[in-house]
């Protein structure tokens, strides 16, 4: 083999290698990337759940506040004795 061709191919081999080289690392770091954001979302849907778990025992507690409370309305009229204690004044 003339030196030419012998540097030709050493020099696509080693090309070649570069690149076997160069796509298992871009493969494991884009694994490593993906693995992150699984965990990221895991996380998420964990804290979704757990705010959800709290609105549900709150309103849980404010239905049976207000089964225990007598709740009146705001709008009702000043005739029915809420500002008449504070008139006698």
């Amino acid at each position: 083999m003339s030196r030419a061709s012998k540097l030709t191919l050493l020099g696509t081999t080693l090309f070649a290698g570069a690149t076997v080289v160069f796509v298992h690392f871009q493969q494991k770091a884009e694994q490593a990337a993906m693995h992150e954001g699984v965990l990221r979302d895991i996380e998420q849907q964990r804290i979704k759940r757990e705010r959800q778990a709290d609105f549900d025992m709150q309103r849980a507690l404010e239905a049976e506040y207000k089964r225990e409370q007598s709740v009146r309305e705001s709008t009702s009229s000043p005739s029915d004795g809420i500002g008449s204690a504070a008139a006698g004044r």
